[in-house]
């Protein structure tokens, strides 16, 4: 179903837009499929304005990873930020990281549907680049407690926070597979709460 937007926006405004349609698209079919027509179609616009704003598909695709990579880190930022302890802000990370996918279900699905095309394209590197800085956030705050005594003092950090992002890509899956975005939400406590027995004392 098209969602209704103003015909008429600032270019700014309307790359964004654009970018917003993609993930809304990808939640209903797959990302593969999406073409500048099914894309424009739902922004009520013709190919030509869509083309005035993005030259090619390739890069609404890009467009898009680098909507989701600043979101999503900025997400977690927030939520650490807030956190009065490392592993208070592990847990925030992973319910925020939890709620961005359950409020976008098209975000997994592009992610996944990237990183099984063919070749080293600029978007899986962008993907990689993603979990990169991720990671070296899970780092910091794994590290916070493993001193400050909150988790086992022989953590393996790397492994942590391999584990951290593995979980929640789990957590992804089920839902994909159950086809129901709210489930993650469900399950997410119970998984962290496992995840966090393992890093460490919840003493």
């Amino acid at each position: 179903m098209a969602i209704e937007r103003p015909r008429y926006l600032p270019a700014e405004e309307r790359r964004a837009a654009t970018v917003e349609a993609v993930i809304e698209l990808a939640a209903q079919q797959n990302p593969s499929d999406i073409t500048t027509t099914a894309i424009a179609d739902h922004m009520g616009l013709t190919q030509g304005a869509l083309f005035r704003h993005f030259p090619t598909k390739d890069a609404i695709v890009e467009a898009t990873m680098s909507w989701v990579s600043e979101r999503l880190l900025a997400s977690v930022d927030k939520a650490a930020e807030r956190a009065p302890s490392p592993a208070a802000a592990l847990q925030a990370m992973f319910m925020a990281h939890v709620d961005f996918v359950a409020r976008h279900p098209g975000v997994p699905r592009m992610l996944f549907g990237e990183l099984q095309r063919a070749g080293d394209t600029l978007p899986k590197r962008m993907v990689r680049t993603l979990i990169q800085k991720y990671s070296t956030r899970l780092h910091r705050q794994l590290e916070a407690g493993r001193l400050q005594g909150e988790f086992d003092h022989s953590l393996d950090v790397d492994a942590a926070a391999t584990l951290f992002i593995g979980t929640i890509q789990g957590l992804v899956m089920q839902s994909l597979l159950a086809g129901s975005a709210t489930r993650i939400r469900r399950d997410a406590p119970r998984a962290f709460a496992i995840y966090r027995r393992g890093i460490g004392s919840a003493s």
